[in-house]
């Protein structure tokens, strides 16, 4: 598609970024037609301002970062010119459906969320998003409008996760205006332009076979395999080939929020990308002090999203995924068996995913403990530091990063990490055990501290910087956005400078609490 100065309210340079964003191209989500999606161009956002763009999602995108500066960027980026589009070009919002909170909640869709196109840049194709873009057929009794607060949330998070080496979805920028939206209160509405290979998620194959709609459940699979797994189409059987993508991207994923402590808060089915994406940032939070039950979203009642219970939930995803493929599976098979032995091939496909994740889990274990070497015992001894770190609530990055510091001779530089539990004779018992397994190793203290530290991150976004960089820019004081979003873009790196980043989180910072409006 491509839009003119003259009917988009655009400035020349504007509509030259906006004329590579299309979604007529080949092979686009959006070719697949209106039984998977609704045009309709985004509700109007008054006044828009930029409160946070990132320079390096512009640069996949291939944009000039510069474009951040001109003074129809907010314009675009909050939708405001997406009523002068043609028809065929007007953003989209997808259906779906999905379990929520391990219950069928039928059909869904993105409620407040607008497909503008892809960019297709150095051999990548993107997908863009606007999150906040207002009411679409599939808000149900909501608004359409996200708020300030979860905005920056999520393009902080989104920022963080990637440069942690977490595969998620990445925000561009976020734009914010004046306009009220009520809440738990009244807050400000802003729109987060989010950007990945796909949004595709486990419940839009869940909508199609809820609805009996093979012939849409076939074209989705051969859309997410032609993009991303071409190599599948060779495969016995390309449909179990693409779950068993799922159960592994998925595994993989799981391993990687386990090993930093990060909780989503809300893992329905629809809440699932089928690329193994952190998508949706809603209530989400790293944990400070370790707690093997902890909720991050104060709207889970039952803890069903703890930090414990993810892998497992992951894996009753799969399960939900695995079912809305069943009628593609098994095409090779006699149509009196095809049923059955179908059905059998995806559990085994399913078993995989423990196949993966633990072994997985224990060698991202032994990295950041430093251990090079993998020893009888070793699960073990990640299994009590955790059980300790648990009865004492220590914190939990700072704990691994401290590790770092401590030597495999004596106990000259446990203090950093002592300090962190109250009982200091189970830790020292630990250190203890830990010591003797350090000594079995080769590498020395400098050459094991600087490999740690690669792994174990010393920033992540806490709920408290988070909330202070709100509390900012509700001020229209964005710099601490910004600067906060800098400190997250080099997680693993000392930043002396940024020292109070990494400390342990105030008091106040107990009382915070999100929930699905986060």
């Amino acid at each position: 598609m491509s839009f003119s100065p003259s009917n988009a309210g655009l400035s020349e340079s504007m509509s030259a970024l906006a004329g590579t964003i299309g979604s007529q191209r080949a092979g686009s989500f959006a070719q697949l037609g209106a039984t998977f999606l609704t045009r309709l161009p985004a509700a109007p956002l008054p006044a828009p301002y930029v409160v946070g763009f990132s320079a390096e999602t512009a640069a996949l995108l291939g944009f000039d970062p510069s474009i951040a500066q001109d003074p129809t960027f907010a314009e675009f980026f909050s939708g405001n010119t997406t009523r002068d589009w043609p028809s065929q070009a007007l953003p989209y919002a997808t259906v779906y459906s999905g379990h929520q909170f391990g219950v069928w909640a039928g059909q869904l869709g993105d409620g407040r969320a607008l497909g503008i196109g892809e960019v297709e840049h150095d051999g990548r194709r993107l997908e863009l998003q606007l999150k906040g873009g207002g009411r679409t057929p599939y808000s149900r009794m909501g608004d359409g409008r996200a708020v300030l607060r979860s905005s920056i949330r999520e393009y902080l998070c989104s920022e963080a996760m990637h440069h942690l080496g977490i595969p998620t979805t990445r925000a561009l920028c976020v734009t914010g205006s004046d306009q009220p939206v009520r809440r738990e209160q009244v807050e400000t509405a802003a729109v987060v332009t989010r950007v990945a290979p796909s949004f595709v998620r486990f419940g839009h194959f869940e909508h199609f076979y809820s609805n009996d709609r093979v012939d849409a459940l076939r074209s989705l699979a051969d859309h997410v395999i032609e993009r991303f797994y071409p190599a599948l189409k060779d495969a016995d059987d390309p449909y179990l080939a693409l779950l068993g993508e799922a159960v592994r991207s998925t595994a993989d994923l799981m391993v990687e929020w386990q090993a930093v402590g990060f909780c989503h808060g809300v893992m329905n089915t629809d809440n699932m990308s089928i690329l193994g994406l952190t998508i949706d940032y809603g209530p989400f939070g790293f944990m400070d002090a370790f707690d093997a039950n902890y909720i991050c979203n104060h709207s889970d009642n039952q803890g069903r999203y703890a930090y414990r219970m993810q892998p497992q939930i992951a894996y009753w995803n799969l399960f939900c995924l695995a079912q809305g493929l069943l009628p593609l599976f098994g095409e090779r098979y006699e149509e009196s068996e095809r049923g059955e032995r179908a059905v059998k091939d995806a559990q085994h496909v399913l078993e995989g995913f423990k196949a993966r994740f633990a072994p997985a889990l224990e060698r991202r274990m032994r990295d950041k403990l430093g251990l090079e070497t993998e020893q009888p015992g070793d699960d073990q001894l990640a299994n009590s530091l955790f059980e300790i770190m648990h009865a004492n609530r220590a914190d939990f990055t700072l704990t691994f990063r401290n590790l770092a510091r401590m030597s495999k001779h004596d106990a000259s530089g446990d203090a950093p990490v002592r300090d962190l539990f109250l009982d200091r004779a189970a830790f020292d018992t630990w250190a203890a055990g830990y010591r003797t397994r350090l000594a079995m190793e080769t590498r020395d203290d400098a050459s094991r501290a600087i490999a740690m530290n690669r792994v174990n991150p010393k920033f992540v976004l806490r709920n408290h910087l988070a909330e202070t960089a709100i509390r900012k820019a509700k001020e229209k004081d964005f710099s601490e956005v910004e600067r906060l979003a800098a400190v997250l873009r080099r997680p693993f790196d000392e930043q002396p400078e940024n020292e109070a980043y990494a400390t342990l989180p105030p008091d106040w910072a107990s009382s915070l609490e999100v929930s699905c409006s986060s």
